[in-house]
């Protein structure tokens, strides 16, 4: 018999070390690993639901019947234990999902949940090479560059017109609608208000429809080249686990502090993200936003088990 050279024994051991203690060689190490990450929608420490109301909401203590919970989120990102954000690759599966984008839709069409659809989604789905991931990072939102297009034509999740105001603002981000106590919704299908009509607005009861404002272009028919006021906040949490952990939208949270049964004269119902509008005020930095010259920190999302 031959006998082992000192390189083919150190070789050996190495190799039966990584399988006694467990280490995967680096090529496994680097293998693609598919990952879930859950949302969830409340109001406060209740689940929403279409048709509930809730109880001491903003800053007059109403009572609100939501009637839409919809939002969009992209650059979904974990990060590994040194700092470093890795980009979640979506998985594309023609529906709830498009490039970088995802679509989390907590409504179901029923009750006074007019505007949406019969399906629901509270999860994003994608890749990440095998890592140790230890946060979460994620915009809230539709990136620039898909942003100003049509969306009659556009692929889906991006199709939907009730998510969409037009062509130079681009989408709605986020849409909750709610009736409030002094604030009663009259909505109904077909009949929805036109964008930039104020009046008409004032049927959805308090609406919060967050989206770029003040968007640049030569033209009504032009894509704009920048907008004043993205308003896209990127929500970052240190210590998230996908198998253990949810995100939490709230919207009693994100509500803390605002007149929901009082509206600014001469303006859209509730805020439409309009500079200028005093019910975006707490609400737009309550997102993790500047209003009106005033920075503030996002109080929407928060990590559950």
């Amino acid at each position: 018999m031959t006998p082992l050279t000192t390189t083919h024994g150190l070789a050996i051991a190495s190799l039966a070390l990584m399988v006694l203690g467990g280490t995967a060689p680096p090529a496994a190490a680097q293998q693609d690993r598919k990952v879930t990450i859950r949302f969830a929608a409340q109001v406060g420490d209740k689940q929403f639901a279409c048709g509930a109301s809730y109880d001491g909401i903003g800053a007059t203590g109403s009572r609100v019947t939501p009637s839409d919970f919809r939002f969009y989120v992209s650059n979904v990102q974990l990060v590994d234990a040194a700092g470093k954000a890795v980009p979640l690759k979506l998985d594309q599966d023609g529906r709830w999902q498009h490039a970088n984008v995802a679509l989390l839709d907590f409504e179901n069409h029923t009750g006074p949940c007019l505007t949406g659809t019969d399906e629901t989604r509270d999860i994003v789905v994608g890749t990440v090479p095998g890592g140790d991931y230890r946060g979460l990072r994620f915009t809230l939102g539709v990136p620039f560059d898909l942003n100003h297009a049509d969306s009659t034509i556009a692929p889906s999740p991006l199709n939907l017109t009730s998510l969409f105001w037009n062509w130079q603002a681009g989408y709605k981000f986020l849409r909750i609608d709610l009736a409030t106590s002094a604030r009663p919704q009259d909505i109904r299908p077909g009949d929805m208000p036109r964008f930039g009509d104020r009046a008409g607005s004032n049927r959805l009861g308090f609406a919060i429809h967050l989206g770029s404002t003040q968007c640049a272009a030569e033209g009504g028919n032009k894509a704009p080249s920048a907008c004043a006021n993205p308003n896209r906040p990127t929500i970052e949490f240190a210590s998230f686990d996908p198998a253990r952990n949810v995100v939490i939208a709230d919207l009693k949270s994100v509500l803390e502090g605002v007149d929901v049964d009082t509206n600014q004269a001469d303006s859209p119902a509730g805020c439409m993200s309009t500079p200028t509008d005093g019910d975006c005020n707490p609400l737009m930095r309550n997102f993790g936003l500047t209003f009106a010259g005033t920075g503030g920190s996002q109080k929407f999302f928060r990590v559950g088990p």
